[in-house]
């Protein structure tokens, strides 16, 4: 018989949570986060740059610097009660088996946050929670070009309406998500993915406010040809592949920007996944 889906798993400093201790993000939206793939039951590739993003963006908007060795044991523990093993503050018991990959998000938020004198010192909590993640080689997307620009678009926080509002109005019309161009008519990064493009066999970064992906990051590392630049919406004919990056799926190619299709197998794509793959998934 097949076993029902598990429920995600969420920990607000090491404890399982409350309903009330998430009334703060709720209500005031102030906060940042980091999504990381968790592979091998205890690994994450690019973990150092998650954590680096933490703490630069908790400067940025609490003014303090997290403990990261708190973050990696609260997550730890977090994973080992998603794969239903013992729980320490190591994380898994002796013996637990990991059954798949998980998507873990990791939330610095302040329940005290006044709304009214937001500058007063700040005590950031930290949320874990703990999904099953996507499949590895998920379908292209097509994608619709919208005018929008994120506020803070360099920190990864919790202010998602804009985003996902220009996602939902994507997606009624018949698009699978969209991408952000700037005033300007520059591209410069999906929803919630950065996006990437081939010209010939050349790999292309959009320059422009945007978020630093660290997924994105790992391929720059790992294929010394990118090269990042300004495309304007109307070079778009001039590339023959596109992909989006994030932790979730690695490399997922777009099939289509607007009336623009472009080639979802071109070889670029997968020296690109597999260069990818091979970096080394650093232990929690």
């Amino acid at each position: 018989m097949a076993q029902p889906p598990r429920r995600p798993v969420a920990e607000l400093d090491g404890h399982p949570v409350r309903g009330e201790a998430l009334l703060a993000p709720a209500l005031t939206g102030y906060g940042h986060f980091t999504t990381m793939r968790v592979v091998d039951g205890c690994r994450v590739r690019g973990l150092d740059l998650h954590l680096a993003r933490l703490v630069r963006d908790s400067r940025a908007l609490f003014g303090t610097e997290p403990d990261t060795d708190r973050i990696r044991r609260y997550v730890r523990r977090a994973v080992a009660r998603h794969h239903g093993a013992a729980v320490t503050d190591a994380g898994a018991g002796a013996g637990a088996v990991p059954d798949g990959d998980v998507m873990v998000r990791v939330t610095l938020f302040d329940p005290e946050l006044d709304i009214v004198r937001p500058a007063t010192e700040a005590e950031p909590r930290v949320l874990v929670t703990v999904r099953p993640a996507p499949a590895s080689h998920p379908a292209p997307l097509r994608v619709r070009t919208t005018r929008h620009l994120r506020d803070l678009p360099t920190v990864k926080h919790i202010s998602l309406l804009g985003t996902l509002h220009a996602r939902r109005s994507a997606q009624l019309d018949g698009w699978d998500d969209v991408l952000f161009v700037d005033p300007e008519g520059h591209v410069t990064e999906g929803a919630t993915w950065n996006v990437g493009f081939v010209r010939d066999d050349s790999v292309v970064w959009p320059c422009g406010e945007s978020l630093p992906g660290v997924t994105s990051e790992l391929l720059r590392r790992t294929d010394p040809g990118c090269g990042g630049t300004t495309v304007g919406v109307e070079q778009l004919p001039q590339m023959t592949a596109a992909f989006a990056t994030n932790a979730g799926v690695g490399v997922r190619p777009l099939a289509a920007v607007d009336d623009v299709s472009f080639d979802t197998g071109h070889p670029v794509l997968d020296r690109l996944r597999r260069a990818y793959l091979s970096v080394d998934a650093q232990p929690l």
